[in-house]
């Protein structure tokens, strides 16, 4: 009979992180009071590992530390070990990421923190080996000595962790100098164009050499440069990195093109070679940047990748109740029977099994030749493999081939004597195929925990395409999950978000025991996937909600002194530090967002507060903005849209009508990084006309729809021709 698995205060949770962890040896808690108290009673140092569930290296410790019963003793013995999913408490792992870049000069996950009994952390690191190599000091060691200065001096380690602490404070904190205003837009913006052009890669795009990221709030500050600066070779230069840099991360192997969807980032210059895990975070912003690239282009070949984002989505990382799923894993068993996992194994290919399942001969093409022959040609296959050896240092890519479409099609047309439009239909006929191949391997895991601000950023880039593309479905979609986070994520008698919520048996959807109430980065998010989703389907309860999340944001996290917003609340005494994000990293930070949310609150409600209020993040941000504003490229392109002032574009007509639907193609079609759109239906009950007294006295003209331009609620003269608002629209 087996033997039953050992089991710890983990299998009590909901994060699919933490129940990973749940049958270690190590008496793992989750972050809390039962915890803190142990140490406290117990005079006992705390070993704190934060990570995620999609993490790699979080993996390999686990399986290398955490498994062994050798190492858990010790940690037993001497630590109370607590385990934190970094997703679902990013203000956890915020606080001591701050202090481990700030004494080691590097962050990643899994991050290993040590901290005294009251929470202050004294020393730190990320990925351990268990034993001692060459060049690193083994987890063993690193236990065994900590432990050891505990018992001899701990005095002293109190001392040092009070300094850090104070430290700390004092250099992470961000508040207005004296009486700073927002910095002045044109220099910032220039500032910026000019550091992002220094660090673009001219040939394959991307804003350093490798790894390279997706990096959309590089992208979507040049796309809004550009739109300030059309006739300027700098604005030409600014709209081709951004495009060039979406056209080879299509190309590349960050993209799957069998899967859809794009990987998290490429270990290459190349865009080749990626690490395999799928954020949906990644795909949400990607989805946006995508329609926002065929909005200004008019190029299908980015509608098209919208498409395969959207299609990936909606496939893999849907709830069967309406909200998305976190991600997937790099990691997964290359055969049923396999013992062990594998990066990347789930979508890499062998020249021979690409061989044996395209095996027909291709009619009207060069004699001899077979679709395998056609398709790996254009994804570069290669007999002994495509990875670069350097890029796989464990040697688990070895042979095997990661596709990338390394030639024109018109070139793999031409070499096969091909017409360009069967080549298309012979490429899918190949990606068919591949893709019921691969159904048959083992899945990567999914973590199906879904988090408040993430739904959000998929939201938005599922409405914004919807009103891009004209595709009412992607619109329906949006508002499903936006109805999913009322239901799930939203507490309707405190009128708070929670943070998260997970699936359930039987695609039921299940809270923790106390929830986690929501942060900044879920209601910034969240508010702004509200306007995108009004704007696309002109429903205003969206609009309505979204107004709502604004005022309890302001009233959870806005600091009256030092200006600006929190990332946290205040009122967690666990929490060392309240912290402000400073830095666009694969999200932007929340009071880079929040500015434009808060201009775009006031646009739609008539509270010029809120307009005030951004200003005041832009004077909190000033010095960072203009000494360093590459650190910050979605808060630049906010201080480009601050300083215009929005354009209210009001719609007078009937939303069902042909000539109003006419009038709302023309809005979005246009890319102008400054306008807000309204319909003005004539319903005077409605909640528009209650927030904008001013929309009564607008009309339509000799009975058509009748657009305005508004700033500042004072509007232009009437424009009844779709042709005429297309040239009122450039910023």
């Amino acid at each position: 009979p087996s033997v039953p698995r050992r089991t710890n205060r983990l299998i009590n949770e909901r994060s699919p992180y933490l129940l990973q962890h749940a049958h270690n040896p190590v008496d793992w808690y989750p972050w809390g009071q039962e915890a803190f108290d142990k140490a406290k009673t117990e005079n006992k140092l705390i070993f704190l590992s934060v990570g995620y569930s999609t993490c790699h290296w979080c993996h390999v410790m686990e399986e290398e530390s955490f498994k062994s019963k050798e190492i858990g003793d010790i940690m037993n013995e001497h630590f109370v070990c607590i385990k934190v999913d970094r997703e679902e408490r990013p203000d956890v792992d915020k606080v001591y990421m701050t202090f481990v870049q700030a004494t080691s000069g590097g962050g990643g996950w899994p991050m290993s923190v040590w901290l005294t009994p009251d929470l202050k952390p004294f020393a730190g690191g990320t990925y351990f080996p268990p034993e001692d190599g060459v060049h690193r000091v083994g987890f063993r060691t690193v236990l065994l000595r900590i432990a050891e200065q505990w018992k001899e001096n701990k005095d002293a380690l109190l001392e040092s962790s009070q300094r850090i602490l104070e430290a700390l404070r004092h250099t992470s904190e961000i508040h207005v100098q004296g009486q700073e205003s927002p910095p002045p837009a044109e220099e910032v913006m220039d500032t910026c164009f000019q550091q992002l052009s220094r660090s673009y890669d001219e040939d394959y795009g991307g804003f350093s050499k490798s790894p390279k990221f997706p990096t959309p709030v590089n992208l979507n500050f040049l796309f809004t440069y550009w739109a300030l600066h059309q006739t300027t070779p700098e604005g030409a230069r600014a709209l081709q990195m951004a495009l060039h840099t979406l056209k080879m991360m299509a190309h590349g192997g960050i993209h799957d093109h069998i899967g859809q969807g794009f990987h998290r980032y490429s270990t290459d210059q190349q865009w080749h070679v990626p690490h395999f895990e799928k954020m949906l975070y990644d795909q949400g912003q990607l989805a946006a940047m995508y329609s926002r690239a065929f909005q200004i282009s008019g190029d299908e070949f980015f509608a098209d990748v919208v498409r395969d984002i959207l299609l990936y989505v909606s496939r893999d990382l849907s709830s069967q109740a309406g909200g998305f799923y976190s991600a997937e894993d790099a990691d997964s068993y290359p055969t049923t029977t396999s013992r062990e996992k594998r990066e990347g194994a789930f979508c890499v290919w062998t020249a021979k099994e690409l061989r044996a399942l395209l095996p027909d001969p291709v009619e009207g093409a060069t004699e001899g030749t077979t679709l395998g022959d056609v398709f790996m040609h254009h994804y570069g296959v290669e007999e002994a493999g495509n990875v670069d050896p350097m890029k796989d240092p464990h040697q688990e890519l070895k042979g095997k081939n990661v596709l990338i479409a390394c030639c024109p099609p018109e070139l793999t047309a031409a070499q096969f004597r091909l017409e360009p439009g069967q080549l298309s239909a012979l490429l899918q006929e190949c990606q068919q195929r591949l893709s019921s191949a691969r159904a048959q391997r083992p899945r990567p895991h999914l973590d199906t925990k879904m988090l408040a601000a993430w739904n959000g950023l998929m939201i938005s880039g599922f409405a914004q395409a919807g009103a891009t593309l004209a595709e009412l479905g992607y619109v329906s979609r949006a508002a499903q999950a936006a109805a999913f986070l009322r239901t799930h994520l939203f507490d309707p008698d405190s009128g708070r978000l929670l943070r998260s919520c997970y699936q359930g048996k039987h695609n039921s959807v299940e809270q923790n025991a106390v929830p986690i109430q929501g942060f900044l980065e879920d209601y910034v998010f969240v508010i702004q996937a509200l306007f995108d989703l009004y704007e696309a389907s002109l429903e205003q309860g969206w609009l309505e909600w979204a107004l709502h999340l604004q005022h309890m944001q302001d009233k959870l996290f806005w600091d009256p002194k030092g200006f600006a917003y929190f990332s946290t609340e205040g009122s967690d005494p666990s929490l060392l530090l309240r912290l402000k994000d400073d830095q666009d990293g694969a999200e932007p930070t929340p009071n880079s967002v929040a500015v434009t949310n808060l201009l775009r609150a006031a646009c739609y409600s008539g509270h010029m507060d809120w307009m005030e209020k951004a200003g005041k993040i832009l004077a909190a941000f000033s010095e960072r903005l203009q000494k360093i504003p590459i650190t910050l490229p979605e808060m630049v392109r906010a201080t480009a849209v601050f300083h215009r002032t929005l354009k209210q574009v009001v719609i007078c007509g009937d939303p069902q009508g042909e000539d109003t639907r006419e009038m709302l193609h023309c809005v979005r079609s246009v890319f102008s990084p400054n306008k807000v759109l309204m319909v003005a239906d004539g319903d005077s009950a409605g909640f528009l006309y209650r927030q904008l007294p001013f929309l009564a006295s607008l009309e339509r003209k000799d009975g058509k729809a009748t657009a305005y331009i508004c700033s500042n609620f004072t509007c232009s003269l009437p424009v009844t021709s779709a042709q005429e608002l297309r040239g009122m629209l450039s910023p």
